[in-house]
């Protein structure tokens, strides 16, 4: 990069419109998130198919449907990302007994597997996150950003 364009890269400030705009922000918290994760987490697997794992661990054979909602994940994002998990052998589906449109999600042994070894590493990446919180303050912003999560999920629902 030339010295002109460095120069004209560092000038340019971000408005004080987009630094007042929540969505704006909200972007960049995200897209350094998701980078931080590639790198430091898993570059294969995504924070999504983390949650799921995660849920599944919790509540073995949940129905996919109820899972989608616990993970923040619409029905059809959902079907691809258990499909790619499927694949990649770290969950099973089966249909239920009493309801064949029902597709009930159950780990693997590798699935277990790597959940323990993603969590340890999502969990370092957690504490790094938040470095410079430490107890009442890190609480009240984990209840903000959970208050805030709800809110714009709820605006959804109104639409």
């Amino acid at each position: 990069m030339t010295a002109d364009a460095e120069q004209a890269r560092e000038a340019v400030t971000t408005p004080p419109a987009l630094m007042a705009a929540p969505g704006y922000l909200a972007r960049r918290i995200y897209q350094s998130y998701v980078a931080l994760w590639t790198r430091v987490v898993d570059p294969v697997l995504t924070g999504p198919q983390f949650a799921v794992l995660t849920v599944v661990d919790s509540h073995p054979g949940m129905d996919q449907g109820s899972l989608a909602s616990s993970v923040a994940l619409d029905r059809s994002t959902m079907t691809d990302v258990v499909r790619r998990m499927e694949d990649a052998g770290l969950i099973v589906r089966q249909t239920a007994l009493h309801d064949g449109r029902r597709k009930l999600l159950y780990m693997t042994d590798e699935g277990r597997r790597r959940l323990a070894e993603v969590n340890r590493l999502a969990r370092a990446l957690d504490e790094e996150l938040l470095r410079g919180y430490q107890g009442a303050e890190r609480d009240r912003i984990m209840r903000e950003l959970t208050r805030l999560a709800g809110h714009w999920e709820s605006l959804l629902d109104d639409r």
